[in-house]
């Protein structure tokens, strides 16, 4: 029987549209599986154009594409399928200046942070041996420049307190050290005790139980070291505080090979999560044993770095400074690492193809650190060297910073020390202290980090210093010296991709793009639109590792 085209098209719509949807159905490709797609979200993906996005598919621990919901949800299935609700998301964020293991080591010392006096100071550390008796009693966090009374302590009262064990409290920034007379007996200390890069504080002659940077370490090379047991629980309890905080990446400044081993074979076994650039901290036994090995690199560890120390803190006038402080008239303070030193650690590490990170806070450390790393890497094409702080640089010396030498600041310290800093430099130095705009100019790109412990874990307050330059209280009212502010774009980028560029991983992290890994942070708040007031307070919903959910609140 011959069908006419005019009775097929008389036949019920229904049967027709049956198999039209046949056919489109054998013609549409399948969906690709993913082990997580997001959508419904604000992505910023921090690539090169600063693009947005809605929604993201991961396999394998790495984002597989980037797009709108549309695009993700027709390409892609995954059992795993969550709604974000419009929330905001960032890459994984990195910290590219912190003491990770440090922060860990903490959690079982006298918390010191915040103490308004030395009243205060001593109230904690009696409350905390009666409840936690030790043999060695250790804290940290105290900062004379909060006190009513701005000046050093002295040991007379912990002597009192504590004449039979030895006590050692560590100042905020981790450059003096109160200590008892049982730990200057320990450390072989006396009235006579020189030390070069650092002072023993003494008054009326004797040692008033003060010491500032080099000294230090007679004490601390002399405390009980934690064992392998508690140097794990340190490692596992910072990752639980930074990954609350969004971080996935961290950058520790100054580790052991031992420590590296132990955050090595805890990373492989899945005990520790967190990414980890470790810089080795730079004594002659440590480069003897680690640079002949080589650098290390897996997806969670990166060692090609070595963490060095130029000058100590402006807080405890350890900062190496051009001309004498304002606030204490001959005192210039030291070099812990002498500039000649320096220039031959420099040559050694270039030849050896390891990154120097160097700590330098004064404008004379700055200057000689620029100046050693100018004529090692004269020649060398790509080598990323970065300058730990670069907090107080002599405006003629800027010009010094170059796209071979990385500035990794923290923005919370301009907002710690501008209460007292031009106390410590005078008003002619300030120009050149604090200065992110003017060292991003100069370098093309800064890696932003806290110092956590030093400063709080919290990199929404890095944020917020950056670019509104004032405490969480809101001072100062329009914001500390604004010119050296930075742009939210421009933070944001140092939080991710400028920092994974100054660790030579920008191709494998630091923004969300296909083919990277599945860092991803999803914040309670839009960072790149609300408020400055409302920045301190935007919170962590989640945190996300490869692709897995490594924190929710």
């Amino acid at each position: 029987m011959k069908i006419s085209y005019s009775s097929f098209l008389q036949r019920p719509i229904a049967g027709f549209s049956l198999v039209l949807l046949l056919m489109l159905a054998s013609c549409s490709p399948e969906k690709e599986q993913a082990d997580l797609i997001v959508y419904n979200a604000k992505v910023y993906t921090v690539d090169d154009a600063f693009s947005t996005a809605s929604a993201f598919a991961v396999k394998d621990g790495k984002f597989l594409a980037v797009g709108s919901d549309a695009d993700i949800q027709q390409a892609y299935a995954s059992a795993d399928s969550w709604d974000a609700g419009g929330q905001t998301i960032v890459p994984g964020l990195i910290d590219a200046h912190c003491h990770f293991f440090g922060l860990g080591l903490n959690q079982g010392a006298v918390d010191l942070v915040g103490t308004t006096s030395y009243e205060e100071v001593l109230q904690k550390i009696v409350a905390f041996q009666e409840e936690n008796p030790s043999e060695y009693l250790y804290g940290r966090g105290w900062d004379q420049n909060d006190w009513e009374v701005k000046e050093f302590p002295t040991k007379k009262a912990l002597d009192s307190l504590f004449p039979d064990i030895p006590v050692a409290l560590e100042r905020v920034d981790g450059h003096a050290l109160l200590v008892n007379q049982k730990a200057l007996d320990l450390g072989g200390i006396n009235a006579s005790t020189r030390v070069p890069g650092g002072e023993v504080i003494l008054a009326n002659g004797q040692p008033t139980g003060v010491l500032v940077d080099s000294p230090m370490d007679l004490v601390m090379s002399r405390w009980p070291a934690p064992d392998q047991e508690a140097q794990t629980r340190a490692l596992q309890q910072a990752e639980e505080i930074c990954l609350s905080y969004g971080l996935t990446t961290v950058n520790d400044a100054g580790l052991s090979p031992e420590v590296i081993g132990l955050i090595n074979d805890l990373q492989q076994s899945d005990e520790l999560k967190m990414r980890i650039y470790a810089m080795i901290s730079n004594t002659p036994q440590n480069l003897d044993l680690m640079l002949p090995e080589g650098k290390i690199k897996t997806d969670r560890l990166n060692v090609r770095s070595v963490k060095v120390y130029a000058d100590g803190a402006l807080g405890s006038r350890g900062a190496a400074l051009k001309a004498p402080y304002s606030d204490q008239a001959g005192h210039f303070g030291a070099m812990i690492t002498p500039a000649e030193d320096l220039e031959a650690l420099a040559e050694r590490l270039a030849i050896a193809g390891f990154q120097m990170n160097t700590h330098a806070i004064g404008d004379s450390a700055n200057i000689a650190v620029l100046r050693a790393y100018r004529a090692a890497l004269d020649g060398l094409e790509d080598p990323r060297w970065k300058i730990e702080h670069a907090q107080i640089v002599g405006l003629e010396d800027f010009e010094q910073f170059d796209s071979k030498i990385i500035p990794s600041i923290q923005p919370t310290h301009a907002t710690s020390d501008m209460y007292w800093a031009e106390d410590r430099l005078g008003a002619e130095r300030m120009p050149g202290a604090y200065a992110f705009s003017q060292l991003l100019d100069a370098s093309g790109i800064v890696a932003l980090g806290t110092d956590f412990p030093v400063e709080f874990v919290n990199p929404m307050f890095t944020f917020y210093a950056a670019v509104a330059r004032m405490d969480n209280s809101g001072y100062p009212e329009g914001g500390f010296q604004m010119e050296g502010a930075l742009s939210r774009e421009e933070a944001l980028r140092g939080m991710t991709i400028w920092a994974a560029y100054s660790n030579f991983e920008e191709d494998e992290k630091g923004s969300i793009e296909a083919g990277k890994m599945g860092d991803f942070t999803v914040l309670d708040a839009d960072l790149m639109e609300a408020p400055n007031e409302a920045l301190p307070e935007i919170g962590v919903v989640r945190t996300y590792l490869g692709g897995e959910l490594v924190f929710e609140k």
